[in-house]
């Protein structure tokens, strides 16, 4: 038997606890998630795949006012760059940035197949495109450089990538954010532009705003899907503790419908909006199995009429049936009634935190300060280097003759650019400025556009030192941003606030013959169709159905 090699010279043979080991390993592995993948960063909101995706969409140039790319374009840089994991994952990612029913302000710009809210799938990212979203352009991107934020290499250092984007709204609070890590999970709702932006200067006015007034300005948060949120107690608690349980409900109301040839008019639930994240068609597939079951009486038919205009969903009723009883029924058993559990996770200097409300605004707040002294500053540099290349061309053009006489005399040119530092005070810029400028300089016009620039430079820069110099007209100039913003993005609460439950006043159908009992049929194709007992039946007709279910057994039967 051969004889096994020591691979390791003595002494370099570490003896670890095995616990040890697996402790610290799984440690690490948590943090990387928790850091790398699950939960968005305070300051922008974003995790690392959304900010990989619009920061390498920027570098391809797709501003909303460009064409669209392929997806498939946008997801193959973004692995090749930024992301090296799964391009379903990166795709799903940038879906979501796309759907307005899943993200209240989209960052991102779609055309094709991004899927329904019902669930549907998105096209293959080979037959969909997408560009910038204008709100994610101009507060998100439009700032984006070394001056305003940190750069690291990534995954093998050959590119750079952004630390974090120079965001000029707190998407984190408009958007929400939900993620999964290692022993911690985040679930933050989104809200309304508006009503964040008049919190944030409010808090800008009075740091120590009450929380009354706060709430006051940002009532609740404000879904895509709209409905609307029931009680305020769950509010109140997500905002000052930074967990909490908000009751959402759908938008239903009663109507008084035709119900076909020869029959009378009848009751039926109308819904318009689902709570958020609320699937559509499952929510129809669940209704009908409640139905097959018993547990909820009354309903004759459900129909699916929703379009391209909106969502509209009639449940037509049995005319013995009480309206408000079967909407109950619904608020109790189905998704139209359910509860968002608030978490309001981030990373605040990469280390996770639960935060209220309050000092999320505060965070993006602070951020906002810093990135604007950053970028300030830099424009000030930028502003001082060229008002001291202006000044030596001015001072060349003021003597043009001794200069000329200099260049006409001098042998070569560093002997040139050494006498009018000696003649004129020149520095080593100005003077290889003044070598370099072109002929067109001397004409009266060049003359006159380098001294307005100059004047323009002057201004600038003292606008940039009282600003640098001042935290009070910082911040004034912060609110102007915000306001700005808000004049160009915002818009209308769409998730309406009840501070108790209210019961919909219900109409009282006409009375007529007694009913003929009716059977739901569900065809292979997936569809619900109504029949009655002396009907002979048939073998599903899916051109003609009364309501998709996503998944529905072959053939099933339910007295109503």
């Amino acid at each position: 038997m051969a004889k096994q090699l020591n691979m390791l010279p003595a002494g370099q043979v570490i003896a670890t606890a095995l616990h040890t080991e697996v402790q610290r390993s799984y440690l690490e592995y948590a943090m990387s998630v928790i850091v790398g993948r699950a939960l968005p960063d305070v300051r922008d909101g974003l995790k690392p795949v959304h900010r990989r995706i619009l920061y390498a969409m920027h570098e391809l140039g797709l501003t909303p006012d460009r064409p669209y790319r392929k997806c498939a374009r946008v997801v193959g840089d973004v692995l090749g760059k930024y992301h090296p994991h799964g391009d379903q994952s990166v795709y799903d990612a940038l879906v979501r940035l796309v759907q307005d029913f899943s993200t209240r302000y989209p960052l991102l710009g779609g055309h094709g197949n991004f899927g329904s809210v019902d669930n549907d799938p998105p096209a293959a990212m080979r037959y969909t495109e997408t560009r910038l979203a204008a709100i994610g352009h101009e507060a998100m991107l439009s700032e984006i450089g070394d001056a305003t934020v940190d750069f690291i290499g990534n995954f093998d250092n050959s590119q750079q990538e952004p630390i974090v984007l120079p965001a000029q709204l707190p998407f984190l609070v408009l958007n929400g954010s939900s993620g999964i890590a290692v022993g911690m999970a985040t679930n933050i709702p989104p809200h309304n532009v508006s009503e964040v932006i008049d919190g944030l200067v409010a808090l800008i006015d009075q740091p120590d705003l009450p929380d009354d007034d706060l709430f006051a300005l940002i009532p609740a948060p404000d879904f895509p899907t709209g409905g609307e949120i029931i009680g305020t107690a769950g509010i109140r608690e997500a905002y000052t503790t930074g967990r909490g349980s908000i009751t959402m409900r759908g938008i239903a109301s009663f109507e008084e419908i035709a119900a076909g040839r020869g029959r009378h008019r009848r009751t039926a639930i109308i819904i318009t909006e689902l709570p958020y994240q609320v699937n559509k068609a499952a929510w129809i597939e669940k209704i009908a199995e409640l139905v097959n079951h018993g547990k909820i009486e009354g309903i004759s038919d459900i129909r699916d009429e929703s379009d391209r205009d909106g969502m509209r969903v009639v449940i037509e009723l049995r005319r013995e049936a009480s309206p408000q009883r079967v909407l109950n029924q619904l608020y109790k058993q189905t998704p139209l009634q359910s509860n968002f559990g608030a978490i309001m996770l981030a990373l605040v200097d990469g280390q996770p935190r639960q935060l209220p409300l309050r000092e999320l605004l505060q965070q993006f707040l602070s951020f906002r300060e810093t990135t604007l002294t950053r970028q300030y500053q830099y424009e000030l540099d930028q502003a001082e280097s060229r008002s001291h290349l202006v000044e030596g061309l001015l001072g060349a053009l003021s003597n043009l003759d001794a200069v000329i006489d200099i260049l006409r005399n001098a042998p070569d040119g560093s002997t040139a650019k050494g006498l009018m530092q000696e003649q004129f005070g020149f520095s080593d810029r100005q003077s290889d400025a003044i070598l370099s400028m072109p002929l067109r300089r001397l004409t009266g016009l060049e003359r006159q556009n380098l001294q307005t620039e100059a004047d323009e430079l002057n201004q600038r820069m003292q606008e940039l030192r009282k600003l640098l110099g001042d935290r009070r007209e910082l911040l004034k100039s912060l609110k102007k941003d915000f306001r700005a913003l808000k004049r160009k993005f915002g818009d209308d609460r769409r998730t309406r606030i009840q501070a108790e439950a209210i019961e919909i006043e219900a109409i009282e159908p006409e009375h007529s013959e007694p009913e003929v009992p009716v059977i739901l049929e569900f065809t292979k194709g997936g569809y619900v169709r109504r029949r009655t007992p002396k009907q002979k039946q048939v073998e599903g007709n899916e051109d003609d159905p009364i309501v998709q279910v996503q998944s529905a057994t072959t053939h099933q039967e339910c007295w109503f």
